[in-house]
């Protein structure tokens, strides 16, 4: 039966994952190449991620610059960001790409961190999902199995989701930090 917790584990794992993904595209004051990495680009009539795309790197504290490598994509790209609603403003030089991030003002910070803690709101309603889909499939595994078993099974999920929602809480003090570190 620890497959269940083992099970459980996993996929509090990759919530976990998906979470710090959310939270790297929140900006911080310091420039970061997740966050437009996988911003969605029309190139030639598909989506593509940005990434594919071309090079971004971040020459400075307060500057991302993306590098295509075809010169064609550089309008789309420039589009791409401007409507990503994350407030940017490329400058295009027919070569590069610049992105200069501006000094968070206060306020700005606040919307932030309330982004922030509705992510995590979200992935902590996440984990108890999934433990309470481990302990509907335990029940159904376990129907002939004794009471205490099933209870202490349940209690080690229990224990395994609150060990998650922990990390998740975390994970959010320290990225709230870095929003309102100036």
């Amino acid at each position: 039966m620890s497959d269940f917790i083992a099970a459980t584990k996993t996929k509090m794992d990759k919530t976990i994952e998906v979470y710090k993904k959310d939270l790297v595209q929140i900006r911080t004051g310091r420039a970061n190449a997740g966050m437009v990495e996988d911003l969605k680009v029309e190139y030639y009539g598909a989506m593509t991620p940005l990434n594919q795309l071309g090079t971004i790197s971040t020459p400075e504290p307060r500057l991302i610059v993306i590098k295509p490598y075809d010169n064609s994509s550089i309008k789309a790209i420039e589009k791409a960001i401007q409507s990503s609603g994350m407030g940017l403003s490329p400058n295009n030089d027919g070569v590069v790409i610049r992105i200069p991030l501006p000094e968070l003002t206060g306020e700005r910070r606040k919307e932030l961190s309330k982004l922030v803690r509705q992510k995590s709101e979200e992935k902590k309603v996440a984990i108890r999902n999934i433990r309470r889909d481990m302990i509907d499939d335990l029940k159904k595994e376990m129907a002939e199995a004794s009471q205490d078993e099933v209870k202490n099974l349940t209690e080690q999920i229990q224990k395994v989701t609150d060990s998650y929602i922990a990390k998740i809480t975390e994970i959010t003090e320290s990225k709230e930090k870095d929003i309102n570190t100036i």
